[in-house]
């Protein structure tokens, strides 16, 4: 069955401005069914491709304003699906222009609206404070539509959820429990079973207790109905993927394979290839976890090759931080070297210091013992056969140094000297991390905080 406005664009009777009126609701049934390609073709008439004005000339500046909007919207979602470059900006521009004629006009319901959907676009970019001004400036206009209202309560609780208010967020949700029973939108309806499911384990995995995680997972089951009422195939694959995290976190692993499996079909039957190697990679980690390495190290390998087609850098590197594992347990300590930097370079190239240093961290979990194993103590020789458990000769040697050089460094840096601390950062203890900086890092040593003398038990410790 074709969405209304289909039906109405069939016919020729309809004025210009009723025309495109009907193309922009169309265009709305469409995005609450999660149809965004098929959004954009009911908008072809007058808005063919992101970073393309609309063409509206001949429409009255109501209307036009109607499909600045639409257009602004998509161009938001599908430029975050497809990590299109400045398509957010491209988003705020033209639901901003939107919002004058709105405001022009004096239209309460609509700039309401707008300052909704422009705060989608503020928070994508992470300007949490410009998103939260107009959602709560949304929130104040009179005589509000519930769905508008609906919408702009569930983003300002995303918003506090994401700006690590956690409680804040909460607070909103939960405070407007009786909009959202009321609504009849099932996608308003699923959107806010999942965002205070999201918030709820975000407050367990904070401050634990089974009280956050039990409501998480009931307020997840809700979701996943009302989006599977909704026929909104890419939220009902999130939730599943959402569940399947959870109940790995609570080491439930059968339970997780069955919801992350559940994912990634939907994820396939949409062909959204970056969504399934993101689920791949979730399976990777909990057959690692359950020391099934071939099978983790098979759906790593899947994850990375669909990520490169995607050519989305950041979850490519994060699905060869889980490739480099699952390699390095199977002894292929070369090839989850090259895994291992190929992640580091992708995230310092895209300028994300924090993760390459979490990544050559990760490297150095795996790899730094074998490194160990070639250089065994000078008063404790090891047989030939164990200095072999590490291939590659030097050249390997030589890497695994450097990034264990570059990682005690920047865990040293972020402990302030604290050796303790650092060694507590990095897995390992105070007196092995105290070896490696007096054998094979002294550049190091200067970077620790003195040790302190404690003249009653007339030792030394770090600080």
């Amino acid at each position: 069955m074709k969405p209304s406005g289909f039906r109405d664009l069939e016919t020729h009777s309809l004025s210009v401005d009723n025309r495109a009126q009907s193309a922009c609701e169309t265009a709305k049934e469409l995005e609450y069914k999660g149809e965004y390609e098929r959004a954009r073709q009911a908008l072809k008439v007058y808005w063919r491709r992101i970073g393309e004005h609309p063409r509206i000339n001949d429409l009255g500046a109501s209307t036009a304003a109607e499909v600045l909007m639409r257009s602004g919207v998509l161009t938001g979602i599908i430029g975050s699906k497809q990590q299109i470059a400045d398509a957010q900006e491209t988003a705020k521009n033209l639901i901003s222009e939107s919002l004058a004629i709105f405001e022009s006009g004096n239209d309460g319901k609509k700039i309401a609206e707008a300052q909704t959907e422009l705060a989608l676009s503020y928070w994508r970019t992470g300007e949490f404070n410009e998103a939260r001004d107009l959602l709560e400036d949304a929130l104040s206009q009179p005589a509000l539509d519930t769905d508008v209202k609906a919408k702009a309560v569930l983003r300002l609780g995303i918003v506090e959820h994401q700006a690590r208010e956690s409680h804040k967020a909460l607070q909103v949700l939960t405070g407007n429990a009786e909009l959202f029973q009321r609504i009849d939108n099932p996608t308003l309806k699923g959107s806010y079973y999942s965002s205070l499911a999201n918030v709820l384990r975000g407050l367990w995995e904070i401050e634990g207790g089974t009280d956050y995680l039990d409501r998480a997972l009931v307020e997840y089951a809700a979701a996943s109905y009302h989006f599977e009422q909704a026929q909104h195939r890419p939220y009902q694959a999130v939730i599943e993927n959402n569940l399947g995290l959870l109940y790995f976190k609570i080491h439930a692993y059968e339970e997780a394979h069955e919801h992350l499996d559940r994912s990634r079909r939907l994820q396939v039957s949409l062909k959204d290839i970056s969504s399934v190697a993101e689920v791949d990679e979730t399976r990777a980690c909990v057959f690692l976890r359950q020391g099934r390495v071939t099978e983790a190290e098979r759906a790593a390998r899947a994850a990375v090759t669909n990520q490169e087609k995607s050519g989305r850098h950041a979850p490519l590197a994060e699905a060869l931080i889980t490739h480099g594992r699952t390699l390095a347990r199977l002894n292929a300590y070369e090839l989850s070297l090259g895994a291992f930097r190929r992640a580091i370079d992708l995230f310092e190239q895209n300028g994300n210091a924090k993760r390459a240093g979490e990544a050559a961290l990760a490297l150095f979990q795996e790899l730094a013992e074998h490194l160990t194993v070639v250089e065994p103590l000078e008063e404790e020789p090891q047989p030939v056969e164990a200095r072999r458990r590490v291939a590659g000769g030097s050249g390997l040697i030589d890497e695994i140094r450097s990034f264990e050089h570059d990682t005690i460094k920047l865990a040293l840096e972020r402990a302030h000297g604290s050796v303790t601390n650092a060694a507590r950062s990095l897995g390992m203890s105070y007196q092995a991390l105290t070896y490696m900086l007096k054998t094979r890092h002294k550049d190091l040593l200067e970077q620790r905080t003195p040790a302190r003398h404690r003249p009653r038990k007339g030792r030394r410790s770090d600080s």
